[in-house]
């Protein structure tokens, strides 16, 4: 097994501050314990917390308008892997990465697990791609690809999907998420009834392929690339169609993918009490799909999808959850901006962890707002960051990732290997 970050390098940077980490969490230890909270408890379920990491998120992303890349950039998959190594020898909860295909498409699949197992990095869900059209082929998905009224560019975007499921399963993956940005631009373009119709008939194709342990997750999207309709734009639309398909056809909860001011943690709910709950995309946003860091505009909002999963847990309502950051990294270094994310989700369900939801409940049936809000307030605003830097020494992690990370001169070393383009571009990523 190699090591992205030596272990000693991060115990070195450890022993530093490790008595001030001592002194807080033992603190913070003594404040909850006299609420009746085992701050150990909350750190054992911290500690075995996990959350993908897409092999695209290491690389820079870009605007409509240019993209400036940074420089040590991954230029395939195995750097890409190199990078996500050294998040996950630094944070500890990031044990898998979701590859994307067909960009992430190898020769072969068996040496690429190899190669991500000695970084001790396994697979998460897989990510198909009909959004854009591939180097070679006359079909084109420009005017859709699962629901394009052409049969034949149907079958090569179910074919996409069919050819991620088997590299997933060599990859010892266990679920395939399909987005796809199906739609129209101008009234009439499409026909709203068949589009859906076909949709579902090509997703009835591929979930028959699916391997019976494999889930297969839908994500939503309100607009974007198509701005006048979008053919799964909303959570219902995504629930009709995983309840037509089967029961290991579950909803993808983008945080990015819903206009502006929409509850999202509401969603989260009602998915969950239909039992249709699969998974999340964490990010933020502002205006759209911005795939910001993960809690850099709305924390609250964070905090509060967490609290209905804990909630939920805590009723053994919630069955396995797939967490993966899906983030587009413009002007910050990548790994960087994937740690504070990651750390950022581990926080706020660590404050979920605070919450007693017994209490909580009595408030809600006395009618009591205030109390009930400010429970909620309570768990958000109390400092976790010992819980979670104390479940990372112990997991022989960094305490503080971003110094250590920033110690290594990683991106500047690898500038000298690998090669990137200069000057902007045009696209996303």
């Amino acid at each position: 097994m190699f090591k992205a970050v030596e272990k000693d390098f991060i115990k070195t940077h450890n022993k530093k501050i490790e008595s001030d980490l001592k002194f807080d969490y033992e603190y913070l230890e003594k404040k909850l314990r006299k609420e009746n909270i085992d701050i150990n408890e909350i750190k054992e379920k911290i500690k075995k917390f996990q959350v993908a990491v897409p092999t695209w998120g290491v690389g820079t992303g870009g605007t409509r308008f240019a993209r400036f890349p940074g420089i040590g950039e991954p230029n395939n998959i195995f750097e890409k892997i190199e990078d996500c190594a050294v998040i996950n020898d630094l944070v500890g909860v990031t044990e898998k990465v979701s590859p994307h295909f067909p960009w992430d498409n190898v020769s072969d699949f068996k040496e690429l697990k190899e190669f991500a197992y000695s970084y001790s990095i396994g697979f998460d869900v897989v990510n198909s791609n009909t959004f854009q059209d591939s180097a070679e082929g006359e079909l084109s998905f420009k005017y859709g690809s699962l629901t394009n009224a052409n049969q034949s560019i149907r079958d090569l975007a179910i074919k996409v999907n069919l050819d991620a499921i088997n590299a997933g399963i060599t990859l010892e993956s266990k679920g395939l998420t399909v987005w796809v940005g199906d739609g129209g631009n101008f009234p009439g373009q499409i026909s709203f009834s068949n589009s859906l119709s076909r949709y579902i008939d090509s997703m009835k194709k591929i979930y028959t392929e699916l391997p019976q342990d494999w889930n297969i997750y839908l994500e939503h999207k309100p607009y974007e690339p198509a701005f006048y309709s979008t053919v799964i734009s909303d959570w219902g639309t995504s629930y009709i169609c995983a309840k037509e398909l089967g029961e290991r056809a579950l909803c993808l909860v983008d945080l990015g993918h819903h206009l502006p001011n929409t509850n999202i943690e509401m969603i989260v709910s009602r998915l969950i009490d239909l039992n249709k709950l699969g998974g999340f995309h964490f990010n933020d946003s502002k205006f759209g799909d911005d795939d910001l860091d993960a809690g850099s505009i709305n924390p609250y909002e964070l905090f509060l999808i967490f609290n209905e999963l804990s909630s939920a847990s805590k009723k053994g309502k919630l069955n396995q959850i797939s967490y993966m950051i899906d983030q587009s990294h413009n002007v910050t270094d990548p790994i960087e901006s994937l740690i504070l994310s990651s750390n950022e989700i581990v926080n706020c369900y660590a404050k979920s962890l605070l919450v007693n939801y017994n209490v909580l409940e009595e408030y809600q049936n006395k009618d009591d707002a205030i109390k009930a809000m400010q429970l909620l307030k309570n768990a958000f605003n109390t400092d976790v960051s010992s819980i979670t830097a104390m479940a990372r020494l112990e997991n022989s992690n960094a305490i503080n990732p971003i110094q250590v990370y920033r110690s290594l001169n990683y991106k500047q070393t690898k500038s000298k290997i690998r090669v990137t383009n200069k000057g902007s571009s045009s696209g996303i990523v």
